[in-house]
Order: C-alpha cells, then sequence, then structure tokens
C-alpha cells in the first residue's frame, strides 16, 4: 500500500482549496522561481510543511510522470485539534489520556502505537509536524483500520502543546531510560505519555517539560524497546492503574 501522492500544478492546487488534509508539499527548485509562489503562500497561511526538492527527486517519485514541479502527499483522514481531545475526554466523563510522540520517525512504530492507543481507551495521539512521520497509507494500514477511529493532532510546538495541557490539568510523564520505574508510579488522574524517537529518545526541552520521566524495568542484555512495544506497555499500564482506582 503506497502512500497517497497528487502533482500536477492544477491537481495539486485544487486539493488546497478543498481543504483536504496534506501532510506536505514538495516543489521543484530548478528554474520555477515564482511559478509556486500562490501554493507556498497558502501552505505558510495553512501551515503545512513544504521544501523545494530536484526535478529528479520529483521524477522518481511520480515514476516521472508530468507532475509539473509539484507534488502534495494526502494524509488519510482528517487531523484533529488538541482540543477535539480534551473535548472527547470531557464528553466521555474522563480524565484526559493522551499520548504525545517526540519525533517517531517510522511509520510501522505510529501506525502500532495508534492501534494500541484505541484498544487501552486514548483520547488522542499528539505529533509534531516536522521531523515525524505524519498520517500515511502505511500508518493506516499497520493501525488496522484504528486511524479512523483514534483523533490524531498534529502541532508546530510539541513543547508549548505539553505546556498547555500542563495548565489543562495534565500530568505529563516521559518515557525514559533513568527515571522513575513505572510500576511503582502513580498514572492516574489526567495523563499525557510521551514516547521519544527510535534512535535518541526524548529531545532535551521535551524532558525538561516533563513533570516525571517513567521507566521500565530491562532484566534482559538489551538497554531499550522499540518505540511501538515501550509505548504500548506504558498505555496498557495507565489503563490497569485507571481500572483499580474504580474498584475502590
Amino acid at each position: 500500500m503506497t502512500d497517497e501522492i497528487v502533482y500536477g500544478r492544477n491537481a495539486v492546487w485544487e486539493l488546497l482549496q478543498s481543504g483536504k488534509p496534506v501532510n506536505k508539499l514538495l516543489f521543484q527548485s530548478e528554474g520555477t522561481t515564482g511559478r509556486f509562489q500562490d501554493m507556498v503562500s497558502h501552505a505558510r497561511a495553512q501551515k503545512i510543511p513544504f521544501q523545494f526538492v530536484d526535478k529528479a527527486a520529483l521524477d522518481r517519485l511520480t515514476e516521472k510522470a508530468k507532475h509539473q514541479g509539484v507534488l502534495a502527499y494526502v494524509a488519510p483522514r482528517e487531523y484533529a485539534e488538541v482540543d477535539d481531545i480534551l473535548a472527547l475526554a470531557g464528553e466521555k466523563g474522563e480524565d484526559p489520556f493522551i499520548l504525545v510522540l517526540d519525533e517517531v520517525e517510522d511509520p510501522h512504530n505510529l501506525g502500532a502505537l495508534i492501534r494500541t492507543a484505541d484498544a487501552a481507551g486514548v483520547h488522542g495521539v499528539i505529533i509534531p509536524k516536522r521531523r515525524s512521520v505524519s498520517l500515511t497509507a502505511t500508518v493506516a494500514k499497520t493501525s488496522a483500520g484504528a486511524v479512523e477511529h483514534v483523533l490524531v493532532a498534529r502541532v508546530g510546538n510539541l513543547v508549548q502543546t505539553l505546556k498547555d495541557l500542563q495548565k489543562a490539568g495534565c500530568w505529563i510523564s516521559g518515557a525514559e531510560a533513568g527515571g522513575t520505574e513505572v510500576y511503582g508510579s502513580d498514572l492516574t488522574g489526567a495523563r499525557v505519555i510521551v514516547i521519544g524517537s527510535e534512535g535518541k529518545g526524548l529531545s532535551r526541552l521535551i524532558k525538561e517539560t516533563c513533570d516525571e520521566i517513567v521507566s521500565l524495568p530491562m532484566r534482559g542484555q538489551i538497554n531499550s524497546l522499540n518505540a511501538s512495544v515501550a509505548g504500548s506497555i506504558l498505555m496498557y499500564e495507565v489503563l490497569r492503574q485507571r481500572r483499580g482506582n474504580k474498584k475502590h
């Protein structure tokens, strides 16, 4: 299953005018001065990431079709707003339960995390607009359809979003080695779980913004887990503690 792309000046312009979700725009860098100014202005206004690439890259992505120097990656569904996620928790009469992903780049990891998020009762997933995988056909397929049921918000400034969630009453728990063991942590209440990138973990500013750092116990020779595995374990620990709270 390939990620959906739209190319050609008129087709991309109509896509932008339709309001459908666009993950990213690519413009040909050679010999196109001023040709795409209207699209670039629209992308800036709508905060759609864009990049200038050489003609060979566009030829490769479109299999040498007549792309006219422009290509758009289309998201398989609409993105939500962070406020939509908080509103959903309110509608259900539950404390917010949110998964935040800090520069997770593998679409299979994102898809697997969205699938687990749906199963564990997460109200929504938040990803950054840059240096992160977006909602793509590969993500949708890996999520086994869960992408249709889980709200996914894409934000420009992840640190500011975390601060806004703190103001809304959420406690931010970042996952990284060296923190408090998760099984000794209280993960009840309004909770945000933050998972870092596959290679670097949590970025410095994100880590500094978290209210606490929690870790999974590692008893073997390997000192880390795949992002989707670690995130899934943490989400189910939050669910376990919430279920336990309801019994008292």
